[in-house]
């Protein structure tokens, strides 16, 4: 067998946690190989050391059978290794060609950069592997699924042979995902080697042919994907069998708790994003948001958390019109929210961890001192309280600096400073997002206990298979307006993703009647 890499014998420790414990990772010439394994398991260290981002403290790399030192990202870049981050590197305020070339300019005759050629090299490559880009586009003005796609297209710039791609498809629609996998098939096509890193047992069984679990910072084990199973991996990966379907009882439906009425909000272009959009939420359900990403989703959710004025309509929490008021008064007020950019929205990178979990409660008699002083001891141990709850893994513990946390974990925080709050609404973007199937299991199982509690949650999410499986009702939407709404036990798939598309479930009906 001819290895394209080899990783042998690989540890990494940072304080307070071994990251990688002397792993082995072999990957095949031409092949799609799949890392899989926990939050905090290990798996971007890994990637990150083969990239250059870190230094091994043991072990050596192997690329076709040659040592290699990888001292940083540019001596990845020239040894042909690319890598997409799960926590894109992007400048937001340069347009979507100034960062795919950032650092590999090409240049006129006169040595300025050459930008009308990269616009043509970036608008010829996103053709080519159907990733529909804006060159133009400024970076803070594209969805962050469009964000994700400039991220591929800078490694596809720069001409690598070794791609890295770290959860490529936490933040794609089903449809984005399915032109994804046809890339990779491209992309092999055309003699690359991928790693894939993915939480997903589904795009593991779609893409790769070999997969590597790793637990806890190191190696269970390589299986050949078409002989393995994914109950199979997923035992391997938490080590314990994993339920995949979400259990819960018959809702209680009580009163509404937020009314929706004609609501009209634009996007950041200025053009309207959500048209005329009504629907209530009640006590004791979870409603999913269902819909291309693009299609109002974000803006109707920060809408209703505050972050976007409405032009129009009215939004009623418990009767009470909320439409004008205040980010602070509407968390008083009892809604707690997951943004769908945790990074951007739902964390202060540079504060701890139990800092984070505080953000909006720190000003409570629980954590504030008479004299006006936080009460840090308190915040801690609040912290402690809510880590092992929901088992959010960081090496200093509550001391940990959010950025220094692996994304799922990031992600475990968010939702856990949320329901801990008890809020009314619960508002949830991209519950699970870069989670592994066992924090999804239990993510699932928290937010179906807020609805047993009587709260009402309202979930946006891409995984059409997630807003099935959790929600009482689906609302599909398209282009800012509601196409229909099914009932979740007797949802149908195709009949969702039709109405995603814009065909409201008449149109459908009739289609499949006379194709």
């Amino acid at each position: 067998m001819a290895y394209a890499v080899e990783m042998l014998g690989i540890t990494k420790v940072f304080p307070g946690i071994v990251a990688n414990d002397n792993i082995t990772l072999r990957v095949l010439e031409n092949d799609v190989h799949a890392i899989l394994g926990e939050n905090g398991a290990g798996k971007s260290t890994l990637m990150s050391i083969l990239f250059g981002l870190y230094t091994q403290d043991a072990g050596k790399i192997l690329l076709r059978g040659k040592e290699v030192h990888v001292a940083d990202p540019n001596e990845a870049t020239a040894l042909g290794i690319g890598m997409v981050h799960q926590h894109f590197k992007l400048v937001h305020n340069y347009t979507v060609t100034e960062n795919i070339i950032l650092g590999n300019e090409p240049r006129t005759r006169f040595g300025n950069v050459d930008l009308k050629t990269a616009r043509r090299e970036v608008a010829r490559l996103s053709g080519t592997y159907g990733l529909s880009v804006d060159p133009n586009a400024l970076v803070e003005n594209i969805s962050v699924g469009m964000q994700q796609r400039v991220e591929i297209l800078k490694i596809l710039y720069r001409k690598a042979d070794i791609l890295i791609f770290d959860e490529p498809t936490a933040v794609l629609t089903p449809q984005e995902i399915d032109e994804l996998m046809l890339i990779f098939e491209r992309l092999k096509a055309e003699g690359k080697t991928i790693i894939l890193i993915t939480h997903k047992l589904r795009e593991i069984k779609q893409a790769a042919s070999r997969c590597t679990i790793l637990r806890r910072g190191k190696a269970i084990g390589t299986v050949n994907v078409a002989e393995a199973s994914e109950a199979e991996m997923a035992s391997m990966m938490v080590g314990r069998a994993v339920q995949f379907q979400v259990e819960k009882p018959d809702a209680i439906i009580g009163p509404t708790v937020l009314q929706i009425e004609n609501l009209t909000v634009k996007n950041a272009r200025n053009f309207p994003a959500v048209h005329n959009f009504s629907l209530e939420v009640r006590r004791g359900e979870i409603v999913g948001i269902a819909g291309v990403d693009g299609n109002g989703q974000s803006e109707l959710v920060e809408a209703i958390t505050g972050l976007r004025p409405a032009e129009s309509g009215r939004i009623l929490l418990n009767g009470k019109d909320i439409t004008r008021t205040s980010i602070a008064n509407r968390i008083r007020s009892g809604i707690g929210h997951v943004p769908e950019d945790r990074q951007k929205y739902g964390l202060v990178l540079d504060f701890r961890l139990d800092e984070n979990l505080a953000l909006k409660t720190y000003g409570s008699p629980a954590f504030c001192r008479k004299s006006g002083l936080l009460d840090f001891p308190a915040i801690r141990q609040n912290a402690e309280r809510l880590i092992s709850i929901f088992d959010i893994r960081s090496g200093k513990g509550p001391m940990t600096k959010a950025r220094e946390m692996s994304g799922g974990n990031q992600q475990k925080a968010i939702i856990a400073r949320e329901i801990d709050l008890s809020p009314d609404l619960l508002v949830i973007s991209q519950p699970t997002r870069g989670l592994d199937v066992g924090a999804i299991e239990y993510i699932h199982a928290r937010i179906v206990a807020e609805r047993v509690k009587g709260r009402a949650v309202l979930v946006v999410s891409f995984e059409l298979d997630e807003i099935m499986n959790l929600c009482d009702r689906i609302v599909a939407i398209s282009k800012g307006e509601i196409i229909g709404i099914v009932n979740g036990k007797s949802a149908d798939e195709r009949e969702i993703g039709a109405m995603m598309a814009g065909i409201t479930p008449t149109a459908t009906i009739a289609k499949e009647l006379n194709p």
